[in-house]
C-alpha cells in the first residue's frame, strides 16, 4: 500500500481538478444532477467551490509530484473533510439529493487517505 497511495493521492487530485473544472464551466448542469435546485446565485457559488476544487487538487498534484513539506497535503486532507461535511449537510438540508452522498463518501474517504500519507510524510521530515 505504501507504494500505491501517492499514485492513489495523484488519482484523487486529478479527479478533483477535472470534477472542479467541470462545476466551474457547468455548474446549473452538475447542480441538476445533484438533485439541487438552480437558479444564478446557486449556480455562481458552485462554479466558486468547483474553483477551490480546482485549487486544492492542483496543489496536492505539485505536492506529490514535488514535495513541498507536509503543511499543503494536511491542508487538502482537511479541504476533503470539510467537503464531505459540507455535501453531508446539504443532504440533509434537502439541498442535494441523496447521490451527492457518493461524493461525500468519495471526498471523506480521500481525506483518510491524504491524511495517512501526510502522516507518513509528517514522519519522515
Amino acid at each position: 500500500m505504501p507504494r500505491l497511495l501517492p499514485k492513489l493521492l495523484l488519482f484523487i487530485s486529478g479527479v478533483t481538478v477535472l470534477t472542479g473544472a467541470v462545476q466551474v464551466v457547468a455548474a446549473p448542469l452538475v447542480l441538476n444532477i445533484v438533485g439541487a435546485r438552480t437558479d444564478k446565485t446557486s449556480a455562481h457559488f458552485f462554479a466558486i467551490v468547483g474553483m477551490f476544487m480546482v485549487l486544492f487538487g492542483g496543489l496536492l498534484w505539485q505536492s506529490l509530484k514535488r514535495p513541498l513539506g507536509p503543511e499543503p497535503i494536511f491542508w487538502c486532507g482537511l479541504q476533503k473533510f470539510g467537503a464531505a461535511v459540507a455535501i453531508g449537510l446539504g443532504v440533509r438540508n434537502g439541498i442535494f439529493s441523496s447521490l451527492a452522498l457518493s461524493v461525500a463518501l468519495f471526498d471523506f474517504v480521500s481525506g483518510i487517505l491524504i491524511f495517512t500519507y501526510w502522516r507518513n510524510f509528517k514522519n519522515k521530515a
